[in-house]
């Protein structure tokens, strides 16, 4: 009987939990996704691995057996795989760059030529991630290293440095009655409906919706999106508002859509981000020492 990874992954994270609610935000998965998914490897080992109570997921003695074995597995598959495509990159010279948004912005091609200089003969890989993947691959496995916004979701299971931090703008339709002001106090703010990222991206969608920047005042959703073509329509269609950065402004310009300047909230950080085990990878070395050396001067009031 063959058992996919995916459904060890899931398992694990439940079990670890101990429960579906904040293994699904831990895995940025809906709820119901993930149960389907427990339902099915129970099935196919034929036995109930967790039982279920308000109080949470707690394991059966078989869902204890299989837990005790099954984090080895996955980090016996995950080296083999990790030293497979390794080899192949090494084989091919190409570094796979996962991002969200605007990347790194304007440093983007400096850190990409500067890296170029250092490796000649590679090829870097741009790979952009919807907002439903906030660590762009990079907790799968699918890209090798990658720049990001920060905070985000498993952020404290991979190596990340800070690169550069800038203001959170809003972005309003341009018939907003907001649009024409200099500066917007987020407090004017929080009665509007804001456009969202998916909910199973927890605590990436929270920080984004400001929502502990409240003082405990309801957000009110008026659209959730995941791709920044998406987001801009619905804005533009006056569907909800939303936080940016202020990098959006001059990235994903539109007609309908205005950015302006907001007090009263914390700025947005921007970082380059790798998986532990890449630790003595001297490829992913040179890519984020290139990071470091081409980031953007320190801004006196956002960077720390």
């Amino acid at each position: 009987m063959d058992v996919d990874t995916r459904l060890l992954r899931y398992f694990l994270a439940v079990a670890e939990e101990g429960s579906l609610t904040h293994a699904a935000a831990r895995l940025f998965v809906s709820q119901p996704a993930l149960t389907k998914q427990i339902r099915q490897l129970e099935n196919l080992l034929g036995t109930r691995l967790f039982t279920r109570s308000r109080a949470g997921m707690a394991l059966t003695e078989p869902g204890q057996a299989l837990a005790e074995r099954v984090p080895a597995l996955l980090a016996d598959w995950d080296r083999a795989l990790r030293e497979t495509r390794q080899v192949a990159e090494r084989a091919a010279r190409v570094l796979r760059v996962g991002f969200i948004a605007s990347a790194a912005n304007e440093a983007t091609p400096r850190i990409i030529a500067a890296f170029t200089r250092r490796r000649p003969g590679w090829r870097v890989d741009m790979r952009q991630a919807a907002w439903s993947n906030p660590t762009a691959g990079l907790a799968d496995g699918d890209v090798d290293v990658a720049l990001l916004r920060l905070p985000f979701p498993g952020q404290d299971t991979l190596r990340v440095e800070v690169l550069f931090a800038e203001p959170r703008w809003v972005a309003l339709p341009d018939t907003h009655p907001f649009a024409m002001r200099d500066v917007i106090p987020f407090r004017d703010l929080w009665d509007e409906p804001f456009v969202a990222a998916p909910p199973e991206t927890g605590g990436w969608r929270d920080y984004w919706l400001a929502a502990d920047e409240r003082d405990g005042h309801p957000v009110r959703v008026g659209a959730v999106m995941d791709q920044p073509d998406d987001w801009l329509s619905v804005i533009a269609n006056g569907y909800g508002i939303a936080l940016a950065p202020e990098s959006s402004a001059r990235f994903y310009a539109r007609p309908g859509v205005v950015y302006r300047p907001v007090s009263g909230v914390s700025p947005s950080q921007v970082g380059v981000a790798w998986a532990p085990a890449d630790d003595a990878n001297p490829v992913v070395r040179d890519f984020v020492r290139c990071c470091l050396d081409n980031r953007p001067p320190l801004h006196p009031e956002t960077d720390p």
